[in-house]
Order: structure tokens, then C-alpha cells, then sequence
């Protein structure tokens, strides 16, 4: 990673946000542009500021995190979204991933964890702390079990090999590594898998992945 990442924070505690902005004062390479109370003053500030990541809490007044993250991912697609919350509630955690958020944490982490992660999705890879990942393996198990089929589309052997890489949470630039072409060119299919999946967040992509048996469920 070259440079800064600038980032802004969404929380209705002025506590938190406090200790949140204490922990990210440490760590010179992330930049705070602006901070909201809730989610419609998220949506206006981030036009005015365009930060590459925001961190936003799930329950908030006038328009919660779920809403504003759809809207977010509509007016700017490329918005790297961490939900930071008290709630860990498996629709809550759904709900967010399927609309567009990379990454999903419980507030109690660790400072260490909180960096890692803004860095990772920065990278347009997902992060979720352990207990996270424990239920959203659980839940697209579930799923799994619960759907027989899965939708029929048509994806190349590269496809098919770009989608596994997603799901390890290779970079774009790793799976070019590994498939000795362009970043640029692994981008493009990216964005081809997504279209055809009609998937819109890496979420999306695993549960298509471990119902298309492209990856094994974890026991």
C-alpha cells in the first residue's frame, strides 16, 4: 500500500466516535476526512469529502446503516464499506453484506484489528473478525443445505478460477500474479463475474461459489 487512506466514521455515540478517532490518531497512514451521526448526513458528507473507506455503525437514527449503504453503493460503486457494530444478529450481517459492505466487525476489537481491516477492504478484499466469520460460514451453510439448485450461468475455466482467488481474498493484483495477466484485465473479469452473478458484493460471490461446489463448506 502507497500513500494515505482517507476514511470516515458514521456512529450515533459521540463516545465512540471519540475512541475511534483516539485509536486511528496512532496510525499516520489513515487519514479522517469527516465523521456523521447518522446516516443521512453520511450520504452528504461522503459526496463532499469521497472517502476510499467508511466505517458506519448498523442501527442509526433518521436512516440506518442498511439503507445507507445500498444508497452509498448505487451513487458510488466502488464504495468500501466496514459495518462497525454492538449487533451481531445473522440478518443484520446479511442484510449489510447484500448491500454492499466489504467488511463487518463487532465493536470491542482490538486497534490492531480495526487497521487490518480498514487496509484490507481498502484493497477491495473482505473483512470479517472471527465471530463474524464464524456465523456467516454457518449461515451459507444453511443456505446451502436449504437451496437444492443454483442458478444456471455460464462461466468460463478462468472465471471459475478468478472466482476461488476471490473467495481466498486475493487482490487483483495477486490473482494477476498467479494467472500471468494484466491487473487491469483481471479488474475487467471481475466485473464480468459480478454482472453475471447479478452479485453485488464478495458475499454474494462465496454463497454462488459453495453452492456451484467451485469451493468446500467448512465442517
Amino acid at each position: 500500500m502507497n500513500g494515505k487512506i482517507t476514511i470516515m466514521i458514521a456512529d450515533d455515540h459521540l463516545i465512540f466516535r471519540e475512541g475511534l478517532k483516539e485509536m486511528l490518531s496512532h496510525h499516520p497512514e489513515i487519514v479522517l476526512k469527516a465523521e456523521a451521526t447518522n446516516g443521512k448526513e453520511l450520504l452528504l458528507k461522503a459526496k463532499q469529502y469521497a472517502p476510499e473507506v467508511i466505517i458506519t455503525d448498523v442501527k442509526m437514527p433518521y436512516m440506518d446503516g442498511i439503507e445507507t449503504t445500498k444508497k452509498l453503493c448505487r451513487t458510488y460503486p466502488g464504495a468500501r464499506i466496514v459495518a462497525l457494530s454492538s449487533f451481531s444478529e445473522d440478518h443484520l450481517i446479511i442484510d449489510m453484506l447484500e448491500a454492499g459492505a466489504q467488511g463487518f466487525l463487532l465493536k470491542g476489537i482490538q486497534e490492531e484489528e480495526l487497521i487490518t481491516a480498514i487496509k484490507t477492504v481498502y484493497e477491495h478484499r473482505p473483512y470479517f473478525s472471527a465471530d463474524i466469520t464464524e456465523k456467516l460460514t454457518r449461515i451459507i451453510a444453511g443456505r446451502y443445505h436449504q437451496k437444492k439448485g443454483v442458478a444456471h450461468v455460464t462461466l468460463t475455466e478462468i472465471e471459475k478460477q478468478i472466482i476461488v482467488m476471490i473467495c481466498r481474498e486475493l487482490t487483483s493484483k495477486e490473482i494477476a500474479e498467479r494467472l500471468e495477466i494484466g491487473k487491469r484485465t483481471i479488474e475487467s473479469y471481475r466485473m464480468r463475474i459480478m454482472d453475471k452473478l447479478g452479485a453485488k458484493s464478495v458475499a454474494s460471490v462465496i454463497t454462488y461459489a459453495l453452492k456451484a461446489g467451485l469451493i468446500q463448506r467448512t465442517a
